[in-house]
């Protein structure tokens, strides 16, 4: 258990990451492929990574450095995942290659302790030109494998942040740290989190906290190790999968009032879908999800943003209330 105790300070510097963090992205994802928990949710990314490795060329690299340094453990290196990651995926590497030599030099010292069968060459990266190797490993592993699902992985961060907006708005903060289950519980003033990496209390001391929604991030938070640096706690997404309401059993009322197509992308947009996922979820052209979202945004169904060059639609209370069948309930207030 993580018990993160804040102080009146702290509860008015809680933040929500705007964005995607990729060294977040990149850690997690070495993670799922360490284990087979939690691979439904992970199908497509799964079915693709063997080929774009292996077409980008980092097969080798992937089982010899990336796999045993961003290791699935109680400990990973605090430096590979640094503050400015939440900034991009730029201003982050540049991070990793400007830390101090000392300090990642010691966490380093720290994997090789806590880990078996560490590769002991990992220790070289403690020197900047190593670290250099490094950080172009890392661009290279995520245009390979991150980059090409980043639709998703925005549309997903997006509607987290929605739906904590929500929270907040509606609870205040006690609203917003009460409605990041089922892993955490807020207990005033304490923020419990069920964390198997180790049982310990983190004091915020003032600092606030900066909750940021992972993708890729699966289960249990994560936290960083080193309680001196700028405080973060990494949370899964809600994986309900869209793909399964896809498959599921079509509601025939539904589908007869708008329409199977339309019927099939409100039950997707259930869990926030871009234009992307819902054309490849749906299995129709981007130009067929055009002309239904204008349809369903018409009737106020839907809703839609964009974010940069990605249109995110959620479920408009209206939207909501007709696919769970209580659309009365709606019209009567």
């Amino acid at each position: 258990m993580l018990r993160i105790h804040f102080t009146d300070a702290d509860l008015a510097r809680v933040t929500v990451a705007t964005r995607p963090d990729p060294l977040w992205e990149i850690t997690g994802s070495l993670h799922r492929l360490q284990t087979r928990n939690g691979r439904w949710a992970y199908a497509d990314w799964l079915r693709d990574f063997g080929p774009r490795i292996h077409e980008a060329g980092l097969s080798r690299a992937l089982r010899t450095v990336l796999l045993p340094l961003f290791v699935r453990a109680a400990y990973f290196p605090d430096f590979l995942t640094p503050a400015a990651g939440a900034a991009g995926l730029t201003p982050g590497l540049k991070a990793v290659l400007d830390a101090p030599a000392k300090d990642v030099e010691g966490e380093l010292d720290l994997l090789t302790r806590r880990v078996i069968s560490t590769p002991p060459g990992l220790r070289r990266f403690a020197e900047r030109d190593q670290r250099e190797d490094l950080v172009q490993l890392l661009r290279e592993y995520y245009d390979a494998v991150i980059a090409p699902h980043s639709d998703r992985i925005l549309a997903g961060v997006t509607t987290d942040r929605l739906m904590r907006s929500r929270a907040l708005l509606s609870g205040g903060i006690a609203g917003l740290l009460d409605s990041l289950t089922p892993r955490m519980r807020w207990r005033p003033p304490v923020l419990e989190v069920d964390y198997p990496a180790e049982d310990r209390h983190f004091h915020l001391d003032g600092r606030g906290l900066t909750l940021v929604p992972s993708y890729f991030c699966w289960n249990y938070p994560v936290a960083l190790a080193d309680p001196s640096l700028p405080p973060v706690l990494i949370y899964p997404l809600n994986h309900e999968s869209a793909t399964t309401s896809r498959h599921c059993e079509d509601n025939l009322p539904l589908a007869a009032l708008i329409g199977s197509t339309r019927a099939v992308l409100l039950r997707i947009v259930a869990n926030g879908a871009s234009n992307s996922e819902l054309a490849r979820l749906a299995g129709i052209s981007p130009a067929t999800v055009t002309f239904h979202t204008r349809a369903l945004r018409d009737a106020k169904l839907i809703s839609s943003q964009r974010h940069s060059s990605v249109v995110l639609h959620v479920l408009t209370p209206l939207g909501a209330a007709l696919l769970s069948g209580t659309v009365s309930s709606v019209e009567a207030s």
